[in-house]
């Protein structure tokens, strides 16, 4: 049986580092992104992706979380790969099955607002030519080097979150720079968050805005 009790379902670069910390810190074992050498009892999990562990569980297991029982929280469940991206939050089929075979799951999804976003993704290493060439969900090959084109998707994103959603109150949108997000996702999980801040920031970018400001 499995112990899952929070899956973020926003996008990466929205606070999926923050939110992975915070849930950390409140006691709840949760996965990032990728599942870390020695975070599982199973080290054949070692190193691999939340998204892959999420479809493989879903198409030969009937499960989304059968291969993640042992954990408590996801962060981030997407992987950028140009040939082979797998972005779960963005897929009806993956959220039915996890909705209704687990009904004990709350979802959240990370917000920041779509222009600070779709900058922030631009501003992290080679992120945005990726996304140009990776036919991602709704952001077909050749579409996503212009701001306005992830600023759309990033708004169908949430808009999709919210269509699905809509009179659950196992579904929030968390916005991390909100001055009561700690509150906000305390009140919503029933849980205590000791710890709330940024973590995972663009440190490069920053000192170069910095010194850009300065000069």
């Amino acid at each position: 049986m499995t112990k899952m009790q929070i899956i973020n379902l926003g996008l990466p670069k929205s606070g999926t580092t923050t939110l992975a910390r915070a849930l950390r810190r409140s006691g709840l074992h949760a996965a990032d992104h990728r599942i870390k050498a020695g975070q599982s009892e199973n080290p054949d999990l070692a190193e691999t992706f939340v998204a892959d562990l999420l479809y493989e569980g879903y198409y030969r297991m009937g499960d989304p979380l059968a291969k993640l029982g042992e954990f408590e929280a996801l962060s981030e469940i997407s992987v950028l790969r140009e040939r082979q991206p797998a972005w779960p939050q963005m897929d009806f089929g993956i959220i039915d099955a996890l909705r209704h075979g687990h009904p004990q799951i709350k979802f959240v999804a990370t917000w920041r607002d779509p222009v600070d976003l779709s900058t922030s993704m631009l501003n992290w290493t080679s992120m945005v030519a990726r996304m140009e060439k990776a036919a991602l969900p709704g952001l077909p090959v050749g579409y996503g080097a212009e701001e306005s084109d992830r600023i759309l998707w990033i708004e169908a994103h949430y808009a999709f979150l919210e269509t699905i959603f809509a009179g659950d109150d196992r579904f929030m949108i968390l916005d991390v720079a909100s001055v009561t997000a700690r509150e906000q996702l305390e009140a919503f999980t029933g849980r205590a968050m000791p710890w709330w801040g940024q973590a995972n920031r663009n440190i490069a970018h920053l000192a170069k805005t910095e010194e850009t400001a300065e000069g």
